[in-house]
């Protein structure tokens, strides 16, 4: 049976707005409002508003919730100060990515797991598991929270506007609650598109208004999932479901750094992981510079300059700031060319195979 799509709380404000409104991961989420590319050079040139409702707000609490996210996820959460956040991961036991995830200390028992949209139900699931035998509890926060993010370089002169809170005092990856537009709201500074910015995290009854005050300064541009997804790719993030998956392990990833092997005790993944970590992975990540106009798309192969098939394309669009189509790929470890190409429709398009990111703000 299907299941009709959630609406976040900003659903009537992109639908007044004029958004091309699509189901992304079980709710209608705004895919463009106009141009995808306007949008995108917003955010690399000015600011972009982008509404990520979508997420999900895990919280765990308790005397022993610290050294509960330690057993359950890769990181060593434990040691981070109130304020921090950290980048991480839930793996399977057997190293798969289930998730990764950003975790906020909100206070010494209070913690916020933020899930993609899609794993919420797996990341809430296997953390009550995970759990169980600590002093912790579980407290999925999803419904009632809404998440706003303004992203670019304007983004702290912008804000400034609405708060008092010293945002040059926030660090990146660390957050603190605030009275944005006079709304009490937690704010961080993280974000998924390789600029500086905020996230905002609100009560979802006070998104419209947030939204709006936002909105209303002059040059803050409106931005859908497609310039998210090519913002993130030119920063070399990777996106649940494409570059990370269940069968895709950390290390695979280039992100072996993320797994904290020398942390007390035993966490779930562990003995997979170490092993892992002996062992070079049989393919890795790279970015893919093509020559042409055509873009390699997930799911196009990666082949060797004699034709001899070597990989997969994860992700791929064209790129607004390097005027170039990029894409992100798995190749096999042992391929160590510089000149590849992948098969778009039949066809052999010559790629350069580059470091991650493409990329990295001034």
């Amino acid at each position: 049976m299907s299941v009709d799509p959630k609406k976040t709380p900003l659903y009537d404000v992109h639908e007044d707005l004029g958004a091309n409104l699509v189901d992304f991961a079980g709710h209608l989420m705004p895919l463009r409002y106009a141009s995808e590319t306007a949008e995108h050079t917003a955010v690399r040139t000015g600011a972009g508003l982008f509404d990520l409702s979508h997420m999900g707000e895990i919280f765990l609490n308790g005397p022993q919730a610290g050294a509960a996210l330690d057993h359950a996820l890769v990181g060593n959460l434990s040691p981070m100060a109130v304020g921090k956040a950290r980048y991480t991961m839930i793996c399977a036991p057997d190293g798969g990515v289930l998730d990764d995830l950003i975790v906020y200390r909100l206070a010494d028992e209070t913690w916020m797991v933020v899930a993609n949209a899609a794993n919420v139900a797996v990341v809430r699931d296997a953390l009550v598991e995970r759990v169980a035998g600590f002093e912790a509890r579980v407290d999925d926060r999803s419904a009632e929270y809404a998440l706003i993010a303004l992203q670019g370089p304007r983004a702290q002169e912008i804000l400034a506007g609405f708060t008092d809170a010293p945002l040059p005092e926030l660090r990146y990856y660390a957050i603190f609650a605030a009275k944005v537009a006079g709304i009490d709201a937690l704010l961080a500074r993280t974000g998924y598109t390789g600029e500086d910015g905020f996230e905002l995290f609100v009560d979802s009854g006070d998104a419209v208004a947030m939204w709006r005050a936002l909105a209303e300064v002059d040059g803050v541009v409106p931005c859908g999932l497609s310039s998210r997804d090519t913002l993130r790719l030119e920063a070399g993030m990777p996106l649940y479901g494409n570059e990370l998956t269940a069968e895709t392990s950390p290390y695979e990833a280039g992100l072996g750094r993320v797994v904290k092997l020398d942390k007390p005790g035993d966490f779930v993944g562990k003995a997979a992981l170490a092993a892992q970590a002996q062992t070079p992975p049989g393919r890795r990540l790279v970015g893919l510079v093509a020559r042409g106009r055509r873009a390699p798309r997930k799911g196009y192969e990666v082949v060797t300059s004699d034709g001899t098939p070597c990989g997969v394309v994860t992700s791929g669009a064209p790129s607004p700031t390097l005027g170039k189509p990029i894409a992100m790929a798995y190749v096999d470890s042992g391929v160590t060319e510089t000149e590849l190409a992948v098969d778009v429709r039949g066809r052999r398009e010559p790629v350069d195979v580059v470091t991650l990111p493409f990329y990295k703000r001034s």
